[in-house]
């Protein structure tokens, strides 16, 4: 889908995917890949860093499930976008829904648009009060293997699990230190990954879509930077991903999902087929 911002008269496009998906937002602000410092760390260090956090995955799948807070940021000539989402997950069952806030053509999160309700399971993503003339009492279901990225960006928010399984492929990883995440003792890295080499070692569940996703983006390398507990459980993982976005400087998006609240109950209730909407999907408003 291509979004478009109308402030100044003119319209530029600040993020392109797959034509039933939603805006992705702006880079973010804070930590950035581009200036982390590598530490000094030997071999054997960096081999256990690199270790840890492929492992997080794993770590995830034994906690069962976890509340989820989401932001997907985007920068493309100049223009910035953010998108918000929370919900919970369940890890057992790959399934999971968000309540996804999106911005207003001022760029304004919320802005009195309604809400967009993300349900995700495996192999596919379904969005309610999807809006493009889809009936607010009915879901739109897309397969996340058919999308040109693996749905890594294409929803609004990157599916947890999905994030946790693309550090499989973690390389060049160095340990950052201890800190505190909201109260919770954890310790930072930060690397980078690789689509491919992720999705050969990812479950299968998420396989397909990871294989889909090495087609997607500029390049497979995605840096990162995450904060795993003592359970070596992500709390907090932060990903920058890039699209050639038809531009010469093209997307950078920056997705990052928080977790919390590990083993709370989520239920999850899959759409029936009757509530699912067959028809046509009209373009973006203009």
């Amino acid at each position: 889908m291509v979004v478009q911002d109308r402030r100044g008269g003119g319209a530029v496009v600040v993020a392109v995917a797959c034509g039933t998906g939603l805006a992705v937002g702006l880079l973010t602000t804070g930590c950035s890949p581009d200036g982390a410092a590598a530490d000094d760390q030997d071999p054997a260090g960096r081999a256990a860093a690199a270790a840890a956090v492929r492992g997080s995955a794993a770590a995830l799948l034994r906690a069962g499930s976890a509340g989820v807070r989401t932001s997907m940021e985007t920068v493309s000539g100049g223009t910035r976008v953010a998108i918000r989402g929370t919900g919970g997950y369940d890890f057992a069952t790959s399934t999971g829904r968000l309540r996804v806030v999106l911005p207003d053509p001022a760029g304004r999160s919320g802005g009195g648009r309604q809400p967009v309700t993300e349900i995700l399971a495996p192999g596919a993503l379904f969005m309610k009060n999807r809006g493009a003339g889809v009936p607010d009492d009915k879901w739109v279901r897309v397969y996340t293997a058919s999308l040109s990225d693996g749905n890594l960006v294409t929803g609004g928010a990157t599916d947890p699990l999905a994030a946790a399984e693309l550090l499989r492929g973690a390389r060049e990883v160095t340990y950052q230190g201890e800190g505190r995440l909201d109260g919770v003792l954890v310790r930072h890295y930060r690397g980078t990954t690789d689509i491919g080499a992720a999705a050969r070692q990812a479950s299968p569940r998420t396989q397909p879509a990871l294989i889909a996703a090495e087609q997607g983006f500029t390049t497979d390398a995605v840096p990162f930077e995450v904060y795993l507990d003592e359970d070596g459980r992500p709390r907090k993982v932060r990903q920058w991903f890039r699209f050639a976005n038809g531009s010469p400087k093209g997307a950078s998006v920056t997705s990052t999902t928080e977790l919390s609240d590990f083993g709370r109950k989520v239920a999850v209730r899959l759409p029936d087929d009757r509530d699912i909407y067959a028809g046509k999907i009209a373009s973006p408003a203009r």
